[in-house]
């Protein structure tokens, strides 16, 4: 049977990647670390705590951020504030079928994906559940991978703001969902940043 680091007391900063020899601490311990002095355990502390605080807060904000306007095309004083889906809607129809796909997923599947796929690792950890443990960590892989595509239609918005401003003819104003999604994105990066994958295989050693 293979032997953890934590068993052989082995644990490694968070920070600078340094291992470090702690063979009196306990599994709640904590060290610090003799390079950069930051805190230094075997698990994050309190690490499904956090992640189940942002996750929960996340889940919250993801309904005004789809159904609050997040952006608003005026032309020639004209203009409709457009939610995320409805703005899908325009771009499909408006035969931008590569575009509305690359909005949709990027704003609407990836952070509900993000979020189920966190709940799934937290309960598999609480409840122990039969889950293969090496498709769990692909899974923690993957939400840190699709991570950075979340800010895309921020990215896209604030690039309108600033390029479209033509006096009465044509401006661009973002609306109240931009902030509701932006802190639905920074709340699941800390989600996942909180969690740690080695919980999942800890539950090998009960």
């Amino acid at each position: 049977m293979t032997t953890s680091a934590q068993q052989r007391g082995i644990a490694r900063c968070t920070e600078c990647g340094k291992l470090s020899h702690l063979p009196d601490l306990g599994d709640n311990s904590v060290a610090s670390c003799p390079r950069c002095n930051v805190a230094l355990s075997f698990r994050k502390p309190q690490s499904l705590q956090r992640s189940w605080a942002y996750t929960v807060a996340a889940i919250a904000l993801l309904l005004p951020a789809n159904i609050l306007p997040i952006l608003t095309v005026i032309s020639f004083g004209q203009g409709d504030p457009d939610t995320i889906m409805s703005g899908v809607v325009k771009l499909w129809v408006s035969d931008l079928q590569a575009i509305a796909a690359i909005v949709f997923i990027a704003s609407i599947a990836v952070p509900v994906l993000k979020l189920v796929i966190l709940i799934i690792l937290m309960l598999v950890v609480q409840l122990q559940l039969p889950l293969n443990r090496q498709q769990c960590t692909v899974l923690y892989r993957f939400i840190h991978f699709i991570g950075r595509w979340s800010m895309l239609d921020l990215f896209m918005i604030s690039i309108l703001v600033t390029l479209v401003h033509l006096g009465n003819i044509a401006t661009v104003e973002s609306g109240p969902a931009a902030t509701a999604f932006a802190a639905v994105v920074v709340l699941t990066l800390l989600a996942a940043n909180s969690f740690d994958p080695r919980l999942i295989w800890d539950l090998d050693d009960e």
